[in-house]
């Protein structure tokens, strides 16, 4: 069993940025594929971002260019850092981590971006 705690969500203005974590413990971080999630209100949840285990990134077009996923397998976590936010990137980010079925998720961190 993994479980995941993210941190780092926040009240950010338009063109704001932000660094999203998560700390992975119970399993063998450096074994599993870590993305990030976005769920706004009244939407589905959507992939943001994917890391694999070699350390390999992939962005959804929309947020290339403005955000950068990474990881640190000594300290078990994932970071996404998020520059020149949009309202239309607000929402609920979680992260997920896929080894095998099912996939594991974390609670949640709120980014609000308004003025």
């Amino acid at each position: 069993q993994v479980q995941l705690v993210e941190s780092g969500g926040d009240l950010v203005q338009p063109g704001g940025s932000l660094r999203l974590s998560c700390v992975a413990s119970g399993g063998t971080f450096r074994l599993y594929t870590m993305s990030w999630y976005r769920q706004g209100p009244g939407e589905q949840r959507e992939m943001v971002a994917r890391i694999s285990r070699d350390g390999s990134p992939t962005l959804v077009p929309s947020v290339e260019g403005r955000f950068t996923i990474s990881r640190d397998n000594a300290k078990n976590t994932i970071y996404l850092q998020m520059n020149n936010l949009e309202t239309e990137k607000q929402g609920l980010y979680y992260c997920r981590a896929d080894l095998a079925n099912p996939a594991f998720w974390g609670q949640g961190t709120q980014v609000t971006v308004s003025l």
